[in-house]
């Protein structure tokens, strides 16, 4: 009886806890179905489509393209209209690159049924010529898009410079003159010439915002400069050293342009020695900034020493400054002299000759500095002690390598980190590896 007594204990329940336990399972789950486990009860194909559609944006394109066979409710909305206005084509060979390619059967139905839904579209590409061809093939058939902004993403070198310039060409000219409201536009490291930007300006002068097209070397100074003359709402341009010149910064600053907010220019010596770089006149440069008083105008150089002669004799407006190669303490001290709207600088090498006074000076003349960033250079102690003194509270970014502080008779490293939050006003340490 006592055995039986205790088995029919256990199989009920424990006075003044049922009620309760039954709740807790029942919040666990979710008490809004009526059941302990929504999952073997749910009608997922039910669900409201905004709710599906909000899910399938979260999802990979393979996912998403598997989802949409779980059944005819999911599959409608795999064909909302919505889910297409962004869209990646990834486009590799498989025997020689990480990108995981999308299936041309997908790429088919895409252009066949959400071609004219496109607006934001890119194109990943790894190195191979067939990939940048296939590429162009499927730009060719987007002749019913409304494409607002369009990315070709080289992942390496050569890529789409391969592809033949009449090819190239043919399929850029599709997109520019179906799509009339292209407002963005990356395609570096392309063969873009002249005659396909004059097609852009044709179609699309009063939509463009933003071009970016750095190492297009068929692009003439004619070229962005016809983009300058019409393109009157551009914003952003990004380009090679090699086409800025100074009718276009002329041009930029006209009454009927807008107000440029960024200009992003690459200074790339590919032949050594062979390249003579062109310099832009002080009146250009101003006046550019008094008719877009704002403008970030931001520089990339790898060069080497002996190609910097052309820069930074004269007042220049630039903000942003990196420097990818070895950079001479003269070239330093220049831009401490003419570089007053300097906001960021990244000195990614130097000599084995301290840089205190040049630092020093840049702290004193660009009173807008707030960013800095150095690698393979030589600074005392002292020296850089008294630059961020100067600088202030102002210098949000300070990546220094420990290496290249060197201890003094007044500081030693340990010391240094304490001296330096001081003034900053937050706690700093030396980097271990660059930041940037």
């Amino acid at each position: 009886m006592k055995r039986a007594g205790q088995k029919v204990v256990a199989g009920t329940e424990a006075p003044g806890t049922s009620q309760t336990s039954k709740k807790q399972k029942t919040s666990l789950y979710g008490s809004g179905l009526g059941e302990s486990d929504p999952c073997t009860s749910m009608d997922w194909g039910s669900l409201p489509h905004h709710v599906i559609l909000r899910v399938f944006q979260f999802l990979t394109l393979v996912d998403r393209a598997r989802a949409s066979s779980v059944c005819r409710r999911w599959n409608e909305v795999f064909h909302i209209p919505d889910l297409w206005r962004r869209f990646e084509f990834e486009l590799s060979q498989p025997a020689t690159s990480y990108l995981k390619s999308t299936h041309p059967d997908l790429i088919q139905q895409i252009i066949k049924r959400h071609a004219d839904h496109l607006q934001y579209v890119s194109f990943k590409v790894d190195s191979s010529t067939e990939s940048a061809e296939a590429a162009c093939d499927i730009l060719s058939q987007l002749v019913n898009c409304s494409i607002k902004t369009l990315g070709l993403i080289s992942t390496a070198k050569p890529s789409f410079m391969n592809v033949s310039k009449a090819h190239f060409a043919s399929a850029l000219t599709v997109v520019f003159v179906n799509s009339k409201s292209l407002s963005s536009i990356k395609i570096d490291d392309t063969p873009l010439d002249d005659p396909s930007l004059k097609v852009l300006v044709a179609n699309n002068s009063d939509t463009l915002k933003l071009l970016k097209m750095s190492s297009c070397p068929h692009v003439s100074p004619a070229g962005i400069l016809c983009v300058a003359d019409q393109c009157h709402g551009l914003k952003e341009l990004a380009l090679n050293y090699y086409i800025l010149s100074d009718e276009l910064l002329l041009a930029l600053s006209s009454e009927k342009h807008v107000d440029l907010e960024h200009l992003r220019i690459d200074v790339v010596s590919e032949n050594p020695g062979q390249v003579q770089f062109h310099t832009i006149k002080k009146q250009s440069w101003d006046a550019l900034v008094k008719h877009s008083p704002k403008v970030n105008i931001v520089m990339y150089f790898f060069l080497y020493e002996d190609e910097f002669d052309a820069f930074f004799r004269e007042e220049t407006p630039v903000t942003h400054l990196y420097f990818g190669r070895a950079v001479s303490k003269a070239m330093l001290g220049r831009i401490g002299m003419n570089c007053p709207r300097l906001i960021e600088l990244v000195v990614c090498a130097n000599g084995l000759q301290p840089l205190d006074d040049e630092l020093i000076q840049i702290a004193e003349r660009c009173k807008n500095l707030t960013a800095m960033g150095l690698g393979e250079c030589e600074v005392t102690c002292r020296g850089f002690i008294e630059f961020v003194k100067m600088c202030g509270g102002r210098l949000t970014q300070l990546s220094i390598m420990e290496e290249v502080l060197i201890p003094d008779s007044d500081y030693s490293l340990d010391r240094l980190h304490l001296e330096v939050s001081k003034h900053l006003g937050r706690m700093w340490f030396p980097d271990m590896m660059p930041t940037w």
